[in-house]
């Protein structure tokens, strides 16, 4: 990288224009903006999640201020609130979507060789989803209940990186099972969920393509034991069965017989039922599976902490939906940048780095490795290193 760039032109490197280009021109062939360009939007609305900008007067502010280093930032056009809000909200946040997908397969092939935290050979995925509230005034689009609004961004996290490989964005008030609806099942992937997408005839999707799930049992369930593998009155796993639904909707939805793992957190001294397609695999194994999950729980919470997603520069759909995608593509550049600059250093530390030395001309990995190799995060923090989360058996 050369080293006369900003560090902000350095990582906006990685992005391929190609391929940018060509997913302005899929929605926005007959638009062609002199003097605010989509990529400018793009660059202004990058380094607004980098540097945690809190509102379009402040990203102008910013600028403004930076008025003599922006052309080296990449960006060819006056970055002033009213243009930024315009573009917002009338350029197609499709674009967005579509560019964020360039950068999830990417990221995806870099990260396709990290170890998953429980023995499985396959590509593996946590589905779940998360909602953002926002103002009942502001908002009157995103109506789910008489007094609230906001919008839910339901996510396909592949275990292998942490990388979000499929992203939904849909009201509030969409049940979380819809989701299961959207997705492409992929022939020998693994899929865990929590109960929220329990649905038999939804389920049973994954058996006729070969995909397998691993879910948790609703407490409503009527079931019959057909089988029993293994049972125990000590231990952490306590049943290890096959067994059919008794309701008769239940059993035309999936006919086929089920696996169930009756599984007992001596921690929290409470006991969980799981079910599972797959009869392969250890009992234990699946435990593990449904324990790492808790990545994708992990992953919402980072980026509400560390990027702006929750507080909006714009009250339309298409604003708020830009604004994620863009914050999702810069999740996936840092993430991109990680593993191409082979950094030890967690995601956070890379974003505070990259926070306050945007504008620097240095080498990117110069500003990278100069922080002190020996500080780490304390024990007790509560700052979310996504990347070095451990998953224990």
């Amino acid at each position: 990288m050369n080293k006369e760039q900003t560090i902000f032109s350095q990582l906006m490197e990685l992005v391929p224009k190609h391929e940018f280009n060509r997913c302005v021109k899929r929605y926005c062939k007959n638009i062609n903006p002199r003097k605010f360009s989509f990529w400018d939007q793009f660059l202004a609305m990058a380094f607004a999640q980098l540097t945690f900008r809190e509102s379009l007067r402040d990203i102008e502010e910013c600028f403004s201020a930076l008025h003599s280093k922006t052309y080296h930032m990449g960006i060819r056009g006056r970055v002033i609130r009213s243009t930024l809000a315009y573009s917002n909200e009338t350029r197609d946040w499709r674009v967005w979507s579509d560019f964020a997908q360039v950068l999830i397969e990417r990221a995806r092939k870099l990260y396709a060789k990290e170890k998953l935290e429980f023995e499985f050979d396959n590509v593996a995925y946590a589905l779940d989803s998360t909602t953002i509230t926002l103002c009942l005034t502001l908002f009157p689009w995103a109506r789910f209940g008489s007094k609230k609004k906001g919008i839910k961004l339901h996510t396909q996290l592949d275990l292998r990186g942490n990388i979000p490989s499929f992203v939904h964005i849909s009201q509030a008030k969409v049940n979380d099972v819809n989701f299961l609806d959207e997705l492409i099942l992929e022939a020998g992937a693994l899929y865990v969920m929590d109960r929220g997408y329990f649905d038999f005839a939804r389920l049973f999707q994954f058996v006729l393509i070969g995909a397998f799930f691993v879910t948790r049992l609703k407490k409503n369930v009527a079931y019959r034991r057909i089988k029993i593998f293994s049972r125990a009155s000590t231990g952490a796993i306590r049943m290890d069965a096959a067994i059919v639904p008794l309701s008769k909707t239940a059993r035309k939805n999936y006919p086929e017989r089920i696996r169930l793992i009756e599984f007992y957190d001596e921690e929290r001294k409470k006991k969980l039922v799981f079910i599972t397609n797959n009869f392969a695999l250890p009992a234990q194994t699946i435990a593990d599976i449904y324990k790492a999950r808790w990545q994708i729980e992990l992953f919402f919470k980072w980026i509400k902490q560390h990027l702006r997603i929750k507080a909006f520069f714009g009250t339309s759909e298409n604003a708020v939906k830009t604004q994620i995608w863009i914050a999702i593509s810069v999740y996936l550049l840092v993430a991109i940048l990680k593993k191409e600059l082979r950094l030890k250093k967690s995601l956070h530390s890379i974003l505070q780095v990259l926070s306050i030395c945007s504008i620097d001309k240095i080498p990117i990995l110069s500003a990278l490795n100069h922080t002190n190799k020996d500080s780490q995060p304390l024990a007790n923090s509560n700052q979310l290193n996504l990347f070095d989360i451990r998953i224990g058996h």
